[in-house]
């Protein structure tokens, strides 16, 4: 990977630029796969641990992006998967459940950066392409505590298939009061 170079448009070029992105999200993950491959980036998905993991035995890529939590396991079984074939890769954990531990294992376990979902393509496109040693820079406008909250209901709302009274029982909140939160614009 050390061919590798960052252009003024912000592109990637030469080298092996093979990303494997992997997410449950579809429209994240297809939204995500147009930017890097606009970016350079030669790119393959997966929405399962078991699709990845044999994604990455198959021909182990130069760089990943992937979500922490799957439907069918730990995204952290890809990055082992990953790092098994190829040490030299360079891997992303994007989560919407961030907590020290988590982010501890993953950098244990090979991984460059943790991102907090929602990130979008920028900050993917420089964690990934950040130097060694190079530390990120602090959000310009972090998002507000109603903003972290709403995406938060609204992540466990898709994964509840869209399904009040389940969210709202996952949630520990009336159903009721939910339904007034989903009804409502997103906060700044």
């Amino acid at each position: 990977m050390s061919g590798e170079t960052e252009t003024v448009d912000g592109s990637i070029t030469g080298g092996d630029t093979s990303l494997l992105i992997v997410d449950d999200d579809k429209p994240f993950l297809t939204r995500l796969a147009r930017a890097m491959e606009t970016r350079g980036f030669q790119v393959e998905t997966a929405e399962s641990v078991e699709e990845a993991v044999a994604k990455a035995r198959a021909r182990a890529p130069a760089y990943a992006v992937v979500d922490m939590r799957l439907g069918d396991g730990n995204g952290l079984d890809v990055v082992a998967a990953i790092r098994e074939k190829r040490s030299d890769a360079r891997t992303i954990i994007l989560t919407g459940y961030g907590n020290i531990a988590t982010a501890v294992t993953a950098v244990k376990l090979g991984a460059v950066d943790y991102l907090s979902k929602p990130a979008d393509a920028d900050d993917v496109f420089a964690a990934l392409t950040r130097t060694k040693g190079e530390r990120a820079a602090p959000p310009e406008n972090p998002m507000s505590a109603d903003r972290v909250r709403w995406e938060h209901i609204q992540r466990v709302y898709e994964m509840c298939e869209r399904n009040v009274s389940e969210t709202a029982r996952r949630l520990n909140m009336h159903r009721r009061t939910l339904q007034r939160i989903l009804a409502k614009r997103a906060p700044r």
